[in-house]
């Protein structure tokens, strides 16, 4: 394990990284221990807290310069981590962001300053009819979602009244405190504990949602399905989630398509597939057949000696490519199919067929054995 006391060790990068190199080689080792990726392992954190302080001070030409001449006491200041190593005694996770990254994780999103919140994200599954993923159409959705209340008009506050400014955080909709740290001075933010970071307070809740601003019903929409979608892609329906309390935008609604199987049809990317059997005479001799496909019918001309297995491809009737470019194919194969029951005629035509071909095949089984087996079937 690199020296803790040495940043440069930390980091992994020589005396002489210049920014550049510094700024990547943190990013990599800091999204390795990341919080979010290493939940509930305290070591992790440790190490995450321990490269994130090497970076901000190295990254800093002034503290960097100080380090460098008079190593971890150089940059303590006579405050900070009492005796012995560095560290972040004292302070929390949001207190080091606040104080490297101007308040929240460099890795994510974090919603700052007053307002309603945004409502959540829901999914749903949907089934499609096999036709109606191929070529498109419009569905029914049905589902239950938060939805604006409409007896307060989403306010959360009752007839008659208004929700007012937050008396804790003046609808800022954050409260700060400052501590003192390594780095001297810290000021961390963090949503106000009295509005929910919504910047106003509601002092009549609505009888009807209680404050919330919406309440939960079941919600039926038409959606419109594009030509082309797969089993289990997934359209965003932008602001049909569930709506945002107290006014707040709703969320986005994700529809997973579960496309129903064809009787007669499958799929492959955006070509359709399909296994046509004809007899082995067809296949033999050749034939002209009608197929019904999804479009309507196509002509089919099966060549004389025709194999099984064989494909037969239709430019352009597959399926629509949900960009509009253009179709896939229709691909066809031939299966032979060999009969398995035969009148005592038409065995006996196959007979003279294999003689006339030179073919050796079972012999016929007449007699007094053949009428026996006969008699149990």
């Amino acid at each position: 394990m690199a020296d803790e006391t040495d940043f440069y060790a930390l980091l992994g990068v020589a005396r002489d990284a210049t920014d550049e190199q510094l700024k990547k080689a943190y990013r990599k080792i800091a999204r390795e221990l990341h919080p979010d990726a290493n939940p509930g392992d305290t070591a992790a954190e440790e190490k995450f807290k321990q490269v994130t302080l090497a970076y901000e001070v190295l990254r800093d030409p002034e503290k960097r310069a100080r380090y460098d001449q008079f190593g971890i006491d150089g940059i303590r200041g006579g405050g900070g981590g009492g005796g012995g190593g560095f560290g972040f005694e004292g302070m929390n996770l949001n207190d080091i962001f606040d104080a490297f990254f101007g308040g929240g994780s460099p890795f994510g999103q974090q919603r700052r300053g007053g307002g309603p919140l945004r409502g959540q994200d829901m999914e749903v599954t949907v089934a499609l009819e096999f036709e109606t993923a191929v070529f498109g159409g419009q569905v029914e959705v049905s589902l239950r979602q938060p939805v604006a209340c409409t007896d307060c008009s989403g306010s959360g506050a009752a007839p008659g009244t208004s929700p007012e400014t937050c008396t804790e955080c003046g609808g800022v909709g954050e409260v700060r405190r400052v501590r003192q740290s390594i780095l001297g001075q810290v000021v961390s933010a963090q949503a106000c504990p009295r509005c929910a970071g919504t910047g106003q307070q509601v002092a009549s809740p609505c009888g009807s949602c209680h404050g919330d601003g919406v309440r939960t019903q079941e919600q039926t929409f038409n959606v419109d399905i594009p030509a082309g979608i797969d089993h289990g892609q997934t359209l965003r329906l932008t602001g049909k989630g569930a709506a945002g309390p107290r006014g707040g935008t709703p969320g986005d609604l994700y529809l997973h398509a579960d496309v129903q199987p064809h009787e007669r049809f499958g799929r492959q990317g955006n070509d359709l597939v399909h296994a046509l059997h004809i007899p082995f005479t067809q296949a033999t001799l050749g034939a002209e057949l009608t197929l019904n496909t999804l479009d309507g019918t196509e002509e089919i001309d099966i060549e004389p000696g025709t194999p099984s297995g064989r494909l037969l491809r239709f430019r352009g009737r597959g399926v629509p490519r949900v960009d509009g470019r253009g179709r896939g194919d229709l691909v066809v194969q031939i299966i032979v199919d060999t009969p398995s029951k035969l009148t005592k005629e038409q065995e006996d035509l196959l007979r003279q067929f294999a003689a006339l071909r030179n073919e050796n095949v079972t012999e016929d089984q007449g007699g007094l054995l053949g009428r026996i087996k006969d008699a149990f079937r």
